[in-house]
């Protein structure tokens, strides 16, 4: 980065932001910190992050269309559609025609699904009250909203 900031110096462009103000690579080391925790956690378990969030996700909103599971898992309907197939392979998720749309398929956990989401979530549990230990009830509220408005100001920006 001291390298980069030297070579504009001397090119002469100038900085509009000093580093001391920039947060991207702040934010950036947190949830890679925390994506590479979740990994080695989840490692015995077969799962990958994203595939523990498609379970995660699945257990709470039984039935789910793949699109709207993608939109809450932050990934590609594409991608999300691989990930499923895998997890169908494995027997941990069953997907069926929806009664009234056929073209839509549902998705649910089958009992193996459950039962490995239940590992792995025990697993992953452990590294998120690690981060909420750290802090006080008041501290997680005001992390997420500044979060929140650093998400909004990014989209504004972009």
């Amino acid at each position: 980065m001291l390298m980069i900031i030297a070579n504009a110096m001397t090119e002469g462009m100038l900085l509009a932001m000093g580093p001391e103000e920039r947060l991207g690579l702040d934010i950036k080391r947190a949830e890679q910190e925390l994506m590479a925790a979740k990994h080695t956690a989840l490692k015995p378990t077969g799962l990958t992050v994203p595939q523990y969030a498609a379970l995660y996700t699945l257990a709470g909103n039984p039935g789910i269309s793949s699109a709207a599971l993608a939109r809450t898992c932050l990934v590609s309907p594409q991608a999300m559609n691989v990930l499923l197939k895998n997890l169908q392979e494995r027997g941990l998720v069953e997907r069926t025609p929806h009664p009234w749309h056929g073209n839509v398929l549902e998705t649910t956990l089958t009992e193996e699904g459950r039962a490995v989401l239940a590992a792995a979530d025990a697993r992953a549990v452990r590294i998120e009250q690690a981060i909420a230990d750290e802090l006080t009830p008041d501290e997680r509220d005001t992390l997420r909203t500044l979060l929140d408005r650093c998400v909004k100001a990014v989209r504004h920006a972009g």
